[in-house]
């Protein structure tokens, strides 16, 4: 059985020949699923790593998107040893950027690690208006709704949002969780959102204790 404070402690320094090595000697052990599914646990863990050394400043953006690349590339890897299924599938997001803004950056590192943690994540895109959202949460049925936005402007259309979620009688039955350089606590009561976070990894950890 693989050594998981290694996979975990490799994944959260990013270091990809020896994840990469870690996997291949686990795989030829010829693992149970249950073992399998140990290692992706320890995987997912090393992202906690990488969060608090993001949030330190040790890590940045770039560090960020490369670590939900790794995280993917890990389960998949992993995949064939658990039937294709991780084991972890936490439930549905339904994400996306809030109308009158069309960042993305910070939705899509979201997006990459909430799925690499075994979110289904269902990405709107940019621009959104709040109707958008009220159809996939009509259709999707997801536990948590992500709203994105970098531009002041935002917070308002974060708020339509929710305000047509409830007119919907939708609001009550998922988590929202909001993040960009927009927000912070205030914003978060002002919108009635469940929570905030400008830090992508930080968001995904959220959603995860939501579940």
């Amino acid at each position: 059985m693989l050594d998981v404070k290694a996979i975990k402690e490799a994944v959260g320094e990013l270091d990809e020949d020896a994840v990469a090595a870690l996997l291949k000697e686990f795989i030829e052990s010829k693992p149970s699923g249950e073992d399998a599914q140990a290692v992706v646990a320890a995987c997912q863990q090393g992202m906690e790593i990488v969060g608090d050394k993001f949030n330190t400043g040790e890590y940045f953006v770039g560090d960020l998107i490369f670590a939900g690349e790794l995280l993917s590339s890990c389960i998949d890897t992993l995949k064939p040893l658990i039937g294709g299924e991780t084991g972890g599938d936490k439930g549905t997001i339904v994400l996306g950027t809030v109308e009158g803004d069309i960042h993305d950056i910070g939705k899509d590192i979201f997006l990459s690690m909430s799925e690499a943690t075994g979110f289904t994540v269902v990405d709107l895109g940019i621009d959104k208006p709040p109707n958008a959202f009220v159809e996939a949460v009509s259709n999707y049925k997801p536990q948590i709704v992500g709203f994105s936005g970098v531009l002041t402007l935002s917070i308002d259309a974060m708020k339509r949002t929710v305000e047509a979620l409830k007119a919907e009688g939708l609001r009550d039955s998922v988590k929202i969780i909001i993040g960009g350089n927009a927000v912070n606590e205030e914003s978060c009561k002002y919108i009635g959102a469940d929570a905030w976070s400008k830090n992508a990894a930080e968001a995904a950890k959220i959603c995860g204790e939501w579940v």
